[in-house]
């Protein structure tokens, strides 16, 4: 049996070691788990005041609850994310870097971004398929002429017999306006410079004169007067004076031409408007031309020897390509210079080869290249 004073001893000593591991039974310590300890009531009250988000009064132990119990702690909040670029000295050391947990809830900030971004993707595809599939769209009109181009390429590759075996279909496109190979267009098809607006006169002297092999000195002569006449104009204008220049030069015969004096030459200056040093310049290359005729039999032969009295025949595809002078014009102006002839350089002379047919210089894409190509095969 113990006394009432060992008794409050006792209770004295356990209360004092409520907050020590070590409690004391009778005067002897005896180590207790730390398990087996039980907070008082004190610190128990001191924590629930500490937490900040306590909903609701705490329940009390014995009793089942349905919300989950609540962490003493406080959330910390979440760290700030930190930039490479905003260092001062620019260096981030793998230590800095900070692992969040893939739980944690997302800030409005970075919610906001990613949304924008997604509706960023989505309205530029959008727009791209819209570009791509629309029927009306550039891109599809594109793949039709691509396709027209591939069903060309093979109908010409199958027509000079380069190809046995490949099997052609007729594309019918579905803009009938985008339909620029027809029948009727290939055959009205001309060289680039001669557009819708060219004037009807000039479309004339291409579609039939241009590019024919002449072989008549009367012819000769005047297509080299045309060419020189032309520099520093155009050849419409001069198409138009053509017939005045044919009476003012008694239709280019050298022989009548060669007897002309002074006074004659001022009254066709002054009657047809030509210059005076253009009038004695043709009559000048009159009396030159009766010198090769006594030479070389006529002035036919003297030129058609510069090219083996045979055309050249060239494969231009492009207006653009077409020069201004050639080798051969640049010896046929040096040869005729040495000879006494006035106005002939070699841009003039190149002009004079395309009118009188010494070279074929229609393009390739043009009707009158393949019928040019054949009267001078004749």
């Amino acid at each position: 049996m113990c006394s009432s004073k060992t008794k409050v001893t006792l209770g004295i000593e356990a209360t004092n070691t409520a907050t020590s591991p070590v409690a004391r039974i009778n005067g002897r310590p005896v180590l207790q788990p730390t398990c087996n300890r039980v907070p008082n009531l004190e610190r128990r009250n001191s924590i629930k005041k500490v937490s900040p988000k306590s909903p609701s009064p705490p329940s009390p132990p014995n009793k089942t609850s349905l919300t989950p119990p609540i962490s003493p702690k406080p959330k910390s909040p979440r760290p700030p994310a930190i930039k490479r670029g905003n260092e001062s000295n620019g260096l981030n050391s793998s230590s800095e870097k900070i692992v969040t947990p893939r739980n944690t809830t997302k800030t409005p900030s970075t919610l906001e971004r990613k949304k924008s971004k997604s509706f960023k993707e989505a309205s530029l595809s959008y727009s791209s398929s819209l570009i791509t599939e629309s029927p009306g769209s550039i891109a599809a009109v594109r793949r039709e002429q691509m396709a027209l181009q591939h069903a060309e390429r093979k109908m010409k590759i199958a027509h000079y017999g380069r190809s046995k075996s490949a099997k052609f279909e007729k594309v019918v496109p579905l803009d009938t306006s985008a339909n620029l190979t027809s029948k009727t267009s290939e055959e009205e098809k001309r060289c680039s410079f001669i557009t819708a607006n060219s004037d009807p006169i000039y479309i004339a002297y291409h579609d039939e004169e241009w590019g024919v092999p002449i072989h008549d000195d009367k012819m000769l002569f005047e297509l080299l007067v045309l060419s020189g006449a032309q520099v520093g104009s155009d050849w419409t204008s001069i198409l138009k004076k053509r017939q005045d220049f044919r009476t003012a030069f008694s239709e280019f015969d050298a022989s009548t031409l060669a007897n002309l004096t002074d006074k004659q030459m001022m009254s066709i200056s002054l009657e047809y408007g030509i210059d005076i040093s253009r009038v004695r310049g043709v009559v000048d290359n009159a009396n030159r031309i009766l010198e090769i005729n006594k030479d070389f039999g006529s002035f036919d032969k003297y030129i058609w020897g510069f090219v083996n009295h045979k055309p050249i025949s060239t494969q231009y595809k492009f207006g653009h390509k077409i020069p201004v002078k050639t080798s051969k014009s640049e010896s046929m102006s040096k040869d005729m210079i040495r000879r006494g002839f006035r106005f002939v350089g070699p841009t003039v002379l190149h002009s004079f080869m395309q009118a009188a047919g010494l070279t074929n210089d229609h393009l390739i894409t043009c009707h009158r290249h393949l019928q040019c190509t054949l009267l001078a095969s004749q």
